[in-house]
């Protein structure tokens, strides 16, 4: 079951894991402090040293530094043992750093380092253990929504394009209900020819879901069977709100005009936010205050390997807001003469005209950090659409519906197509990474945007998705 919060779906089970960590860290703390007092003095105290506001402190710093290692992401699965313990431990021990800084500005907020170490001892178990139970009852059968879909034709059939796991999170597809005078694509095994009252079929397969995909509603369209489904309790959604919920980008192939003027979404305020200009000024200042080290190893690299009188950085014509062209600012990862004869190219993770130290810094993204001078000019947001050449803009838009939408917006540092596509360098590409671009312009938020900043940290720590290739 999905519930939605801000504008955005989170699954029933992940809601209440958070919680339930949230719950752990915040107990942990005052168990840890009980612990202690208890070796101490023979006796078990209160935990009366501890008050709820550095509790409830230590448990946002906590979750937060956890979200920061990806524990928290749905379209992620993390099943491999290992992998999940290592970010668990790395999530808390970042959180033990920005404690450290916290307690140094703000002493009232100070708690002892036994029962930190103490605490984050018993938070490491606690979570590891309600993750296993989590893992084995999220993919239990019981739990999942019985989903039924009205149509079996070209439209009906798009579903069958949901592969990755966590796509397909949360629900059973039960099967396709044939209408009449729409032509069959998807797997005969899989098709329901009605022999009964809707409603009926409904209740005979227990389904929770109606998933209205019928390639013309104007013809042979069940209004009145489907409206006694919904009478009756059973949700109903259409395609492109059923895409959108499962994999969090808007689907091309069924949008239409009328979708995107009578949808919830779309509100100008995401150009001319206050909160969000402020958001940005704030978190890039900080980010390039923390990072300064790291960009002084990486001009200073850069300069080794081409020579003093090297190009450190290198500025590129980008279209931002309304069309307008901008100069990008990045570190340089390619060879001074990579475009020599003045044509445009994709760039690709395997692009031979990647210097050696340009490999690295495009894996962790070190190449980027100039472009919060960009934000700070205005030119740029912090998250929002990644800004493409005019070259490639002049030709996509021509052969793909609705890309100019893109830049209604101002263009981002990072942003949701980035962190959950892999890298791409086609029109195929582009079409996927559009898909996610209107996904996160229909929901903007200010919270949206912390969780692309958190989920662009764990991308980068440990693996950078985005400068993969993508699938054929």
């Amino acid at each position: 079951m999905l519930i939605r919060v801000f504008k955005h779906y989170i699954p029933l089970a992940y809601a209440v894991l958070i919680v339930l960590e949230a719950g752990v860290l915040f107990s942990s703390l005052f168990l840890a402090e009980t612990l202690i007092n208890y070796l101490r003095v023979s006796t078990v105290p209160t935990g009366a040293g501890l008050d709820w506001i550095k509790a409830l402190f230590f448990t946002v710093t906590m979750t937060g530094s956890l979200s920061t290692m990806g524990i928290y992401r749905r379209l992620v699965r993390i099943h491999k043992r290992i992998d999940l313990l290592l970010r668990i431990f790395l999530g808390l021990s970042l959180g033990v750093l920005i404690l450290s800084i916290f307690f140094y500005f703000y002493p009232a907020l100070f708690i002892g380092r036994a029962v930190i170490a103490v605490t984050v001892a018993i938070s490491f178990v606690g979570i590891v253990v309600l993750r296993v139970i989590f893992i084995r009852l999220s993919d239990n059968e019981i739990l999942k929504r019985r989903i039924l879909v009205i149509g079996a034709g070209k439209a009906a059939s798009q579903l069958e394009e949901l592969r990755r796991r966590g796509d397909r999170y949360g629900f059973d597809l039960i099967g396709y209900v044939h209408v009449f005078g729409e032509h069959n694509i998807v797997d005969d095994k899989k098709i329901i020819v009605p022999d009964k009252p809707l409603v009926e079929l409904v209740k005979e397969y227990e389904i929770d879901e109606i998933v209205v995909a019928v390639n013309d509603r104007r013809k042979s369209f069940p209004v009145d069977e489907i409206l006694e489904c919904k009478m009756e309790g059973i949700d109903v959604i259409d395609l492109i709100a059923f895409f959108e919920r499962q994999t969090g980008k808007i689907k091309l192939d069924a949008l239409h005009p009328s979708s995107l003027i009578f949808s919830d979404g779309f509100d100008k305020i995401i150009q001319a936010n206050v909160s969000k200009r402020i958001f940005d000024l704030i978190a890039s200042l900080t980010i390039l205050v923390i990072s300064s080290p790291i960009l002084l190893l990486a001009i200073a690299s850069i300069l080794v390997e081409s020579g003093i009188k090297g190009k450190v950085f290198y500025l590129q014509e980008r279209v931002g807001l309304d069309g307008k062209i901008f100069k990008v600012i990045k570190l340089r990862t390619m060879r001074e003469d990579a475009e020599a004869d003045g044509k445009a190219r994709w760039s690709g993770p395997d692009d031979n005209r990647l210097t050696k130290n340009g490999r690295i810094l495009r894996h962790f993204r070190i190449d980027e950090i100039p472009q919060l001078i960009n934000v700070l000019r205005g030119d740029m947001t912090l998250v929002g659409p990644r800004p493409e050449r005019p070259q490639f803009v002049e030709q996509l838009a021509q052969i793909i519906p609705f890309y100019n939408m893109r830049h209604r917006v101002k263009p981002g540092v990072t942003g949701w197509a980035q962190i959950s596509y892999p890298y791409g360098s086609s029109e195929h590409d582009a079409i996927q990474k559009l898909q996610y671009d209107l996904f996160y312009m229909k929901n903007y938020s200010i919270l949206f945007d912390l969780i692309i900043l958190l989920q662009t940290a764990a991308t980068v720590i440990f693996g950078d998705t985005s400068r993969r290739k993508a699938p054929k």
